[in-house]
């Protein structure tokens, strides 16, 4: 199964708004309708997005009447700050869209078809170093899980996420095929239901035992004992290891602490930004209110006078994260060291 791929003049996506009751793709020919796509989480993930953002400025530039460079260069970057805004936290996105960019600019006394199709070239590297990735997570990923094991897990950080294997999940799909016979709890994840709609559904496919439960109800499966570790995802990670994931996390890394549980976060190298000193400086996206108050209810949950607080992200400092599980190995703390030294 593949989340995101050109295919017949079209980026294809996996409508993941749809699941888990409809498996739908779409087919998208417009730059318009791959913004919308993206902000509206028809297609999502922190990697998935990279190679999203890679195709689009493809889609939107392969028609371009451009016949000089500097015509070519203006388009460009007017494509490349409109897929940027579309969403604001993950790091892979505008990663996706710095590489198309740094591209062109290496090669910019070559003719404009050439420059198109080394855009093409360069989206379709990004999703193949993404299936490598993605791997080599899992694979060292699953070094720390031993047999038997239970794994509690947030949001979706699986195939839906990634281009056809996953960070998080990565790491459980790895431990399946090493037949470690681990189990896997899924927090639902509100209030979009990533964990409940799409992390359950592919591991259910995969033949995985999991178990999904409210995001309230981790604390109790931790004090009875039923979990051996927590892994996450990740849509990035600053220099000192404070890393942003899906809303909720930050909450499971305090209760590992609590409970002595190995908290990890499962990111390529994409993901990190060393820019970026700490967490505090991690742009961190709201959304609408709807979300919350109405999006999954046949009626309205709340009146609608009422305020809506929506991030959809949290940031977990370093100093509650066990490890990092990277493409290039595992990085432990001193994060501020390890980082550079691992992805150098």
């Amino acid at each position: 199964m593949i989340t995101i791929e050109w295919k017949n003049n079209a980026v294809k996506i996996i409508d993941q708004t749809k699941l888990p009751g409809k498996f739908e793709y779409l087919y998208i020919k417009d730059i318009k309708t791959l913004w919308h796509a993206i902000k509206v989480l028809k297609v999502r993930g922190a990697p998935a997005l990279g190679a999203a953002a890679a195709l689009g400025v493809f889609l939107a530039i392969k028609n371009s009447k451009a016949e000089n460079f500097p015509a070519f260069k203006a388009e460009l970057d007017k494509i490349i700050s409109y897929i940027g805004s579309s969403r604001p936290t993950a790091k892979n996105l505008f990663w996706g869209l710095e590489r198309i960019r740094k591209t062109v600019l290496n090669n910019k006394t070559k003719p404009v078809p050439t420059l198109k199709k080394l855009i093409f070239e360069e989206a379709h590297k990004i999703i193949r170093e993404d299936m490598v990735s993605c791997r080599n997570i899992g694979r060292f990923g699953a070094k720390l899980v031993k047999k038997g094991d239970t794994i509690l897990t947030v949001c979706n950080a699986g195939m839906l996420a990634t281009i056809d294997y996953g960070t998080a999940l990565g790491v459980i799909y790895r431990c399946q095929e090493e037949k470690k016979k681990i189990k896997v709890y899924a927090c639902e994840t509100r209030p979009l239901l990533q964990g409940a709609r799409l992390t359950t559904w592919e591991l259910s496919r995969k033949g995985i035992d999991v178990t999904l439960i409210c995001d309230n109800m981790a604390a109790t499966l931790m004090q009875q004992g039923k979990i051996d570790m927590v892994i996450a995802g990740a849509d990035r990670i600053a220099a000192n290891g404070d890393a942003a994931n899906k809303i909720g996390t930050y909450s499971l890394a305090v209760l590992s602490r609590h409970h002595k549980i190995p908290f990890y976060i499962a990111a390529p190298e994409s993901t990190f930004d060393l820019s970026i000193k700490s967490g505090k400086d991690i742009p961190i996206e709201e959304r609408d209110a709807k979300e919350i108050k109405e999006l999954f209810f046949k009626e309205a949950m709340a009146l609608p006078e009422v305020k809506v607080y929506n991030p959809a992200f949290d940031v977990t400092p370093h100093n509650l994260i066990t490890a990092i599980i990277s493409d290039k190995g595992i990085i432990k703390p001193p994060y501020q060291l390890n980082i550079k030294k691992v992805l150098k």
